[in-house]
This record gives structure tokens, sequence and C-alpha cells, in this order.
């Protein structure tokens, strides 16, 4: 196996055309997908990123669209809009060793009539029962969860591997500072409880700093629920930042306040905290007990009461702890060695079958690589101490 895992291998990434890879300002998965792309190609890989054409990720990159579909103003079209980017990815699927989807189950039909292992990464939420028949039907389809929360609602799945967000580890600084106020950073929906963190701040008499996107398919939402919440009493919205931006943020924050009310399949957020060294409150949904260690880089808190209670003893969380954290679990090397791994098992899995049915691919690929954080263990079985 070792020399399978020294092989420098031809990977197409396919990100979603919504954003730009990195995105501008807010995109959670075009941003993994660059990060992902990046350290790949930095461990030796060669890498074909098909994105929007505006990307700036450090890679090569094929675009059929010059511009993302957000700023096109093309989201409602965007499903259709994805067929032809993967279309291309396919029809040259030879040209690759794996390809790796981040278009949900998009790309399902079109894995299954290549040759070439296909993995895909889930990046949303599972529990809409609407979509089940088509998961269940694409049964065989290799799929990586991004937290073990987020298999719930559909745990007989082909799920091959579970692997935890990961940033550049150097891309936001540490700070070691108190914090001059609560923050909230993210998007502007029912599920993220924008108003919980307003009633957190009130009742702390803390100021509140909102950094946050508005869809415009959660703007009556803002309009009717949120503004009149705003103005005085120490709420400031900012609207949308740029990753530049997010280390002064976050690093000036006391604490990031993360009280969501849905099956958080991850929550990038938080670890843009940790690496600033904020500690993070948060509610104990989807994920979140995943990417946080209550009492040791945050609290969680179920009620109102807990969360206000959590703000007063934050500043028990040592700072530097939260780096550390950040630095052992979720930095894009990390990210990067997992899904390494998980390639060449599926690479070797391919080749077997093949082998064995004299020539002819099998289309179905069974799970059972199991992936969690990635450890110094790890890191050495891959040659890469």
């Amino acid at each position: 196996m070792l020399d399978q895992v020294r092989r420098r291998l031809h990977i197409a990434q396919v990100a979603p055309l919504y954003e730009s890879v990195p995105p501008k300002l807010y995109g959670g998965t075009e941003r993994v997908v660059a990060y992902l792309s990046e350290e790949l190609a930095r461990r030796g890989h060669e890498i074909t990123l098909f994105a929007s054409g505006d990307s700036t990720a450090a890679t090569r990159i094929e675009a059929l669209r010059t511009a993302p579909l957000r700023a096109a103003g093309l989201i409602p079209w965007g499903n259709s809009l994805h067929l032809p980017m993967l279309s291309q990815v396919f029809e040259t699927s030879a040209r690759f060793d794996v390809i790796h989807c981040h278009v949900d189950y998009w790309s399902f039909p079109f894995a299954r009539m290549v040759r070439t292992p296909a993995l895909t990464t889930i990046h949303g939420r599972l529990d809409i029962p609407e979509l089940f028949e088509v998961y269940r039907y694409y049964s065989d389809a290799p799929l990586v969860s991004i937290s073990n929360a987020q298999r719930g609602p559909l745990p007989e799945l082909n799920w091959v591997g579970t692997v935890h967000h990961g940033l550049p580890a150097n891309q936001l600084r540490f700070n070691s500072g108190c914090g001059k106020y609560l923050a909230f950073l993210g998007r502007i929906a029912p599920e993220k409880r924008v108003d919980l963190a307003i009633e957190i701040a009130r009742r702390t008499q803390i100021p509140l700093n909102i950094a946050a996107k508005v869809d415009a398919a959660d703007q009556e939402y803002f309009e009717s629920q949120v503004r009149p919440l705003l103005g005085g009493g120490g709420v400031e919205f900012i609207g949308e930042i740029s990753e530049r931006q997010k280390s002064e943020f976050l690093g000036n924050a006391i604490a990031l306040l993360f009280p969501v009310d849905w099956p958080e399949p991850f929550g990038l957020v938080m670890i843009e905290a940790l690496a600033c060294g904020t500690p993070v409150i948060a509610r104990p949904c989807g994920s979140v007990p995943e990417v946080l260690r209550d009492g040791v880089t945050g609290f969680l808190g179920s009620s109102i009461e807990d969360l206000v209670g959590a703000v007063h003893r934050i500043s028990s969380i040592p700072r530097q702890q939260c780096r550390a954290e950040f630095e052992a679990r979720f930095t894009a090397a990390v990210m990067a060695a997992n899904y390494e791994r998980i390639y060449y098992q599926l690479i070797d899995d391919r080749r077997t079958r093949t082998q064995r049915n004299g020539g002819r691919a099998e289309r179905v690929i069974p799970g059972g690589v199991v992936v969690s954080e990635g450890t110094q263990r790890w890191r050495q079985d891959l040659g890469t101490a």
C-alpha cells in the first residue's frame, strides 16, 4: 500500500458554480474546495479544478462559465446550468485517477457511466424527505460526510469516510487579547438564529457585531424579523465581510455566538474562530458537539439561560487552547491527508474489482473506508510525517 500512497494522482475537483473558488465574500463549500485543491497540489498531485472562470485558486482551472451564478443573477437556474460542466468532466474522465465532486447528487448518474472512481462530498443538510429516494436510488455512490452527525437521516448510504473541513494554517491570525464584543458571522436565515445572538448580547450587556450575508430568499425574513432588532443596545449589523477582514473581526471578539437551530452539517465559522483563538458559544445541534469540545474550545448550551451563562464563563477558556485545537484537527493539511487516503482506497477497490471481473469494471463501490481527524500516525503512513 505504501507505493500506492506515494503515487502522484491526477484529481478532478468539481466545484459548485454559484460562487468563485474561493469566493470573494460568503461561500463555505467553494472556500473548502479551494483549500483542498491547493493543499493537494502542494502535496504533489496534479489538480484540475472545474469551477467558474473567475476562480483564483492556485491550481489549473477549467471553466465553461466566466462568472459565478450568483453574480450573474442565475441562482434559480443553477441545477440546470451545472449540467454542461458535469458532461465536460465525465466525458474526459479517462484522464483522471479520481473525480471528486462537490455538487450534491447531480454527479451520480454521470459517475455510473465511467470507469474512473468518482467520490462525492455532501456539503449540505440531508434531512429533506423529498430527496431520500434520489439518494437511495444511487445508494452505490461513494460519499464522504463532513461530520458524522450529517449522516443521521440516511445512515444506510455508501459512506466511505467522514472528513472535517480544514483551513490553511496561516490564513487567520491568532489573537491573544481578551476581546471587545461578541461576534456573529455567516448568513442571516431562520435556522442560524441571529435573533438569539441578539438576545444573548442584550442580556449580558455586551456589544454584538453581526457580519452576515442576506440571501434573496431570506430578505423578507431579515426585513420583518431581524431588522427591527437592530440598532441600539450595542447591536451593530456590518453586512458581508471578506476573507481578509475575518482575522480582525473574529480575533477581536470575546466569543463567537453560534446559536443554530438546525442539523448543522459542519459550521466552518466555528473553526475560523478557533484559528483566531476565539472560543465559541453554541447550541448542540448537528455537528456542533463534534467540532467543539465543551469546556475546552467553548461552551454548549441548549437554553437561552445556558448560553447567557456561558458568556459570563467564557474567559475561563484559554485562547491558545482554541488555536491548538485548530492546528491539531482543522487545518487544510489534515483535511487533504484524510481525503488522499480515501482516494487511494477507492482506486485500489476499483482496480481489484475490475481484475476480478476480467477487466470489466463493476458499478458498485462498497463502503468501508473509515476516516476521522488526521493523526500523526496517519501522516506517517502517507509518507508526510
